[in-house]
């Protein structure tokens, strides 16, 4: 959420950011917000100017009161009555500008970062640069749902009968797998100084619109029926709002976090072959990362953090790529984003396995998480984010990058502590 005093004296600056996010249906909120923050200023001058007067009066009243001038002293308090009214009145209009403006500031988008490309959507993302050698090899790589079921790691159709579409069960050796990626992408992380955190897996509402915009919201997010409760899609949003109301000693920054989770997400619109086996799915499990830092520092952490996801998949010979996600693919509270995509053999292309995002102070604004200077001076964090490793999403690249032509799977050096010293997955025998 944007500044309100920002938007005030900077209009055609945001109108402008608007367009470069191909959000032109938003342009009339700018003025409309300036216009009712013009009103609330002017309810909120002639209500402190009674407050004063009747503040006098109340004075004035007890002077006369004292010196037995009663007839006066009531005087001057019918017209304090008459004036609550009208106060009451101002106070109620007061509540409800403030709540339109608050409506109307969150759903007008951050200020994107200079350097990122001005595109509609995804498709004009701009790759930035690639990590190891791509390869093909000379067999053909199966569908990632049928490498799993080969190793009998997969059982869809079990989990469609108790749950319904987008669930699944990892059996075995691929269960084992993905409790390894992600038990090494917790250790990657701690060793690079960052503190492991399990978070809450259900947050309220005023912290869900305050680490995400309201589409969002809508599209991603399941509430708990009966309940002012929402399971978490990511674990950045309540690993973000460990700090809501808080004021934060400056000398703690950066508050560096690795956290696990599940995530639950609703996926509308999910369809085609990418989209059936375990591609794109309502429950999933995470490692994460989040950074609370001094504005100024925001640039450099988000530098770090799409680098350490990209040396961990390295790490698990996974050739990747960063893009940098042009204006009309950034949710709106983001002022820069960079995705990590992962190389598969058998669609020869590379999908996305992360995303690294700077949202500036834009959630740090909205939760009210604020920091304490060495001159007393209160200010606005930025809060920065960042997937790790998100199986099993990340075991199709995984499992496409390590697969033998005999259907069995390789296991990296640096995975196999995790997998009980096994160097290889290999196909069960037909029984």
């Amino acid at each position: 959420m944007l500044d309100l005093k920002f938007v005030r004296e900077n209009p055609d600056i945001v109108k402008q950011n608007i367009k470069n996010k191909f959000q032109d249906q938003k342009l009339p909120l700018v003025d409309e917000v300036i216009a009712l923050d013009e009103e609330n200023r002017k309810t909120q001058t002639e209500a402190d100017a009674l407050r004063a007067e009747r503040k006098t009066i109340s004075k004035q009243i007890g002077g006369l009161m004292a010196k037995g001038q009663k007839e006066e002293a009531e005087k001057l308090k019918e017209k304090v009555n008459s004036e609550a009214a009208r106060l009451s009145a101002l106070e109620t209009k007061q509540t409800e500008l403030q709540t339109k403006i608050k409506e109307i500031m969150m759903t007008i988008p951050n200020i994107i970062d200079p350097s990122v490309p001005i595109g509609k959507d995804d498709s004009e993302n701009v790759e930035i640069e690639k990590f190891g050698e791509p390869v093909v090899p000379d067999f053909d790589i199966p569908y990632h749902a049928e490498i799993m079921e080969k190793l009998n790691g997969l059982d869809l159709d079990s989990a469609r009968k108790v749950a319904g579409s987008g669930f699944y069960y990892l059996m075995g050796d691929v269960a084992r797998l993905h409790s390894a990626v992600i038990s090494y992408a917790r250790d990657f992380m701690i060793n690079r100084g960052f503190t492991y955190c399990i978070p809450p897996f259900m947050i309220r509402s005023n912290v869900v619109t305050g680490v995400m915009s309201f589409s969002e919201m809508d599209e991603m997010m399941y509430k708990i029926e009966g309940e002012d409760l929402y399971l978490i899609g990511t674990s950045e949003h309540s690993m973000i709002g460990k700090f809501i109301d808080t004021i934060v000693d400056e000398k703690s920054l950066p508050q560096t976090l690795t956290s696990y989770s599940p995530c639950f997400r609703k996926e509308k619109g999910s369809h085609g072959i990418e989209e059936r086996g375990v591609y794109r799915i309502h429950q999933f499990e995470k490692q994460e990362m989040i950074v609370v830092c001094k504005p100024e520092e925001s640039k450099m952490w988000f530098e770090k953090l799409w680098k350490n996801t990209v040396d961990l998949f390295r790490s698990l010979d996974i050739p990747v790529r960063t893009l940098e996600c042009c204006s009309g693919d950034l949710a709106d509270l983001k002022v820069k984003s960079l995705d990590v995509e992962a190389w598969s053999p058998r669609q020869k292309k590379y999908f996305e396995v992360g995303s690294c995002s700077n949202l500036s102070d834009a959630q740090a604004r909205r939760l009210k998480i604020r920091v304490s200077g060495k001159d007393g001076k209160k200010y606005f964090p930025h809060t920065l984010n960042n997937t790790v490793v998100a199986p099993p999403r990340m075991l199709i690249a995984f499992l496409e990058n390590n697969l033998n032509e005999d259907g069995s799977v390789n296991i990296p050096e640096a995975l196999r502590p995790y997998m009980g010293g096994k160097s290889k997955i290999e196909v069960p025998a037909a029984k």
